[in-house]
């Protein structure tokens, strides 16, 4: 099955859902574990009919929701019917959800030597290399990729790529230069924008928009 663009998975128009790297992204806050819980167990049993995968982190007072399809790495229409799914069983459950504080972190080396440096980071991060990337085979640590670069030193080696639902990028730049921090360019917005703190060490906000 074949992946959608980020226009025609914001064409769908699935409130609540966050369209992050590859996946979709909820987060339902819940009175207690029992009712976490009761919610993993009703998304469960819904996936299992379906033949559908969805990673679900229960915690005491939430629940974290993340669709895509493993077989493609993206986001297909199977996707946006668990989630239309889901968000009903969230609704019979008397519970809310949201995508605003929904984020995913991924982290870039810049360097010239991408060849060399890459199966030490595989090794040390017990990862596989995936072309460009260096990913966890369990998804608990964020994806690492290489970005080319000089080598003129002094320079910044790492950078975060935060993830982050459109809507919440102004706020989440507003939020930073009130920190103290400033936008270094939105040349490449809405595709990402570059901030930095008081010492000039960078991140990228990043969203879907603008990309193939």
């Amino acid at each position: 099955m074949a992946g959608l663009t980020g226009r025609q998975i914001a064409d769908e128009k699935l409130d609540g859902w966050a369209h992050l790297v590859g996946g979709l992204q909820t987060r339902v806050p819940t009175p207690d574990f029992a009712a976490g819980l009761a919610l993993v167990t009703a998304i469960g049993a819904a996936a299992e009919a379906a033949d559908h995968h969805p990673d679900l982190d229960l915690r005491y007072r939430r629940v974290d929701i993340r669709l895509t399809s493993h077989d493609t790495g993206a986001v297909t229409g199977r996707d946006i019917r668990m989630a239309r799914t889901i968000s009903g069983l969230i609704a019979g459950a008397g519970l809310d959800q949201e995508c605003a504080t929904v984020s995913r972190l991924e982290l870039a080396l810049d360097t010239p030597a991408r060849e060399a440096v890459q199966p030490f980071w595989t090794a040390v991060l017990g990862g596989q290399a995936d072309g460009n990337d260096v990913t966890d085979p369990h998804d608990a640590l964020p994806l690492v990729w290489f970005q080319d670069s000089g080598g003129t030193e002094p320079r910044q080696h790492w950078h975060p790529d935060l993830w982050l639902d459109p809507a919440e990028v102004q706020p989440r730049i507003a939020a930073a230069l009130a920190a103290g921090g400033t936008l270094v360019s939105d040349a490449e917005a809405p595709s990402f924008w570059v901030l930095a703190d008081p010492e000039g060490n960078k991140i990228c906000l990043c969203t879907w928009q603008d990309r193939a």
